[in-house]
């Protein structure tokens, strides 16, 4: 009896859900019940504080209104991500901001990033693609016209025979990369734009640049998505205003291997530039090394975000697959192919985002800086709680004054060290500090150990952890604590 009531609460849940919202609601209590029933649905992680999460808002609301009478319905649902527990749960996947929408498949079995735009007419006809068969049948020519877009790539199986387990094998390939890559198939090659006849199952990828087309005859599902990512990338991506570039250089992004980009002022360099860095491109093909040319003033973001600026333009940057940086500011067309071989040899020092290091530094709660990291933390000697924060985030504005009253406790300690480092300006080694959200708190110890500080954020919690996890021995607080008071009584 008591498994039939807990069922039917499931079940009114969902219910609830379905009948009385657009956007349905999940947190902590109903999200792997619904996640589990459905075999699409799209959940959008947002902070009800969050001015991007408002403004997409009524855009969500009204595409999930549309979709919903969509055949088949699309699901769209929402969880608040400043609720502890709910927060839990989106740790699960990767979450860099809100708002982030992801997509589930099958009760949750595969989960996508939703890849399209934050305006309602975008949101409607990505999910309403997303929504229908991973792959389209070409039957006639017409078919061929209506699903295959010229200016993007599309993956095309080729079936003069059939076989079961190869035509399964890319059923499952098309679930899985259908958020990436158009798919199609047919029985008939000669009803494909490019490329000839096969007499076998045959995977044809259709691209709008290099060589157009490629064949490839190998079904397992591994060796067809390697065939497709190595496939897929241009020999050099161009980031510029057009839009339709857009998806290969995302194609560029995610490609294994080392990533070269060469910045330049589009209207001024171009001419002298590209056919040299295309050769130079052509020459690493098939070496792990993939090249980018981008207009300078359209890339401003992405060179704000490493740290540069368009003024230091022509520039070559190099991010190895290690996540070591290297650059060349004004690099000289001449000196492209053999800079970029002292890299690949190991000959240039590393490049470093780092805020400038403080002239002064004499508050209780320490800067650190990327320059500073390894003097003032993993070489200091000392127990160095180590605080990763942004600016703008709420969380960590609110933590502030804690964070100060911690170091005022230690203030009498000499082997402790209170510091923060802003983790959007700065390069930190993520092979040694996880850092998914912020405010995150480590402890380097005097003795060399690491510990991440998990539970809530008061002072009390933060000294105990101090107390227990530091290298050095152990603190008398009776002194410090009275100083404190006395501090307090004053103000």
């Amino acid at each position: 009896m008591m498994k039939f009531l807990v069922l039917a609460a499931l079940l009114a849940v969902t219910a609830f859900a379905a009948e009385n919202e657009v956007v349905w609601t999940l947190d902590h209590t109903n999200y792997s019940q619904i996640i589990s029933q459905h075999k699409m649905i799209v959940v959008q992680f947002y902070a009800p504080w969050c001015g991007y999460c408002q403004q997409l808002e009524p855009k969500y609301e009204e595409a999930a209104s549309v979709l919903s009478n969509h055949d088949p319905p699309v699901i769209l649902a929402k969880m608040d991500t400043t609720i502890l527990e709910n927060a839990e749960l989106a740790r699960n996947y990767t979450i860099n901001g809100v708002p982030s929408i992801k997509i589930f498949r099958h009760g949750g079995k595969t989960v996508h990033d939703y890849k399209g735009t934050r305006e309602t007419e975008g949101i409607i006809a990505y999910l309403k693609k997303h929504g229908g068969p991973a792959s389209l049948e070409i039957k006639t020519e017409k078919d061929a016209a209506t699903f295959i877009d010229e200016k993007k790539i599309v993956v095309a199986g080729i079936f003069p025979q059939l076989s079961l387990e190869k035509i399964i094998n890319f059923t499952t390939l098309a679930e899985d990369l259908r958020v990436d890559y158009d798919f199609v198939h047919t029985l008939d090659a000669k009803l494909l734009p490019r490329g000839g006849l096969v007499d076998k199952p045959t995977i044809r990828l259709l691209k709008p640049y290099d060589e157009l087309y490629a064949d490839f005859e190998d079904f397992q599902i591994e060796a067809m998505q390697n065939f497709i990512e190595e496939t897929s990338v241009p020999i050099m991506a161009i980031l510029d205003d057009n839009p339709e570039n857009q998806q290969f250089v995302n194609h560029f992004l995610h490609s294994p291997g080392d990533k070269v980009f060469l910045f330049l002022n589009f209207s001024t360099d171009l001419d002298a530039f590209k056919s040299k860095y295309y050769d130079l491109a052509l020459s690493y093909k098939g070496k792990e090394t993939n090249f980018l040319l981008g207009d300078a003033e359209s890339g401003k973001k992405a060179l704000q975000y490493f740290g540069l600026d368009t003024d230091q333009t022509p520039l070559i940057f190099v991010l190895t697959m290690g996540s070591t940086k290297y650059v060349q500011r004004h690099v000289q067309p001449d000196n492209l192919a053999s800079w970029l071989k002292d890299c690949k040899d190991g000959k240039l020092k590393p490049y470093l985002k780092s805020q400038p290091i403080p002239e002064f530094n004499n508050e209780t709660v320490k800067v650190v800086v990327a320059e500073t990291l390894d003097d003032m933390v993993f070489n200091s000697g000392k127990d160095v709680l180590l605080e990763f924060y942004r600016l703008g985030c709420r969380y960590c504005e609110e933590f502030a004054p804690v964070l100060d009253e911690i170091a005022i406790s230690f203030e009498k300690d000499p082997h402790v060290v209170i510091a923060k480092i802003d983790g959007t300006e700065n390069d930190i080694p993520r092979d040694v500090f996880d850092v998914e959200g912020f405010p995150t708190l480590y402890l380097r110890s005097s003795t060399g150990s690491l510990s991440r500080f998990e539970g809530n954020r008061t002072k009390v919690a933060i000294i105990e952890f101090i107390q227990t996890n530091r290298g050095s021995p152990a603190f008398d607080f009776s002194i410090s604590q009275t100083q404190i008071d006395q501090v307090k009584d004053e103000l």
